[in-house]
């Protein structure tokens, strides 16, 4: 088995890539869906999440109202890392034992966890390969606005509040350039699966 981290930046195409990925065959752990499990209606991290902001933080269904979380926690370092200690912990054993049911289904199984932060929480050391999705900051800023419909001011925002995508370059062991066609980046993602493949 060999288990690899995937990371990107706002608006690079991870998801896209990580999808082809699964398409050709790697078991792909996705820690933001993992973190909307752990924090379902009726969980003890939903439980915490409330005791540490109120209830104001619930919607009228009972679940977590992730749009008022987020206003909170956005322009609060402090508090997103009270945030991060409630959840983070959770999402890291429910990922643990994603890898080891892979494992133990294929002993050669390629497994890529899908960690939007990777990089910035440290956990890029635990992985033999980092892979990153890259694109140049003026196409994040393009697509993003074409995305989210936004002006270019509050692209631009967004994307300098993450770490630059060229920092993260130096942490990649492999890059796959998102800047090209969809097919040039399905190539490139099945040279990164067929690596991947041979070294499990």
């Amino acid at each position: 088995m060999v288990v690899a981290g995937i990371t990107g930046g706002i608006a690079t195409g991870k998801s896209t890539v990580s999808q082809a990925l699964a398409f050709f065959g790697a078991v792909v752990v996705d820690a933001d869906a993992i973190a909307r499990e752990v924090a379902g209606k009726g969980s003890a991290v939903l439980q915490a999440i409330r005791d540490r902001f109120g209830d104001g933080v619930l919607g009228p269904d009972g679940e977590l109202d992730r749009a008022r979380l987020g206003s909170i926690i956005f322009s609060d370092h402090g508090k997103k890392e009270e945030l991060n200690a409630i959840v983070h912990p959770a999402v890291y054993r429910e990922m643990g034992l994603r890898i080891e049911a892979a494992g133990a289904k294929d002993s050669r199984a390629v497994v890529v966890c899908d960690v939007p932060l990777l990089i910035e929480t440290g956990m890029h050391g635990a992985y033999r390969h980092v892979i990153l999705v890259y694109v140049p900051e003026p196409v994040q800023i393009e697509r993003l606005m074409a995305r989210d419909r936004i002006t270019r001011e509050q692209a631009l925002l967004k994307v300098r509040s993450q770490m630059p995508i060229d920092e993260k370059r130096k942490y990649a062991t492999l890059v796959i350039d998102n800047s090209g066609t969809r097919e040039q980046t399905r190539e490139q993602a099945l040279s990164v699966y067929r690596r991947l493949e041979g070294e499990a």
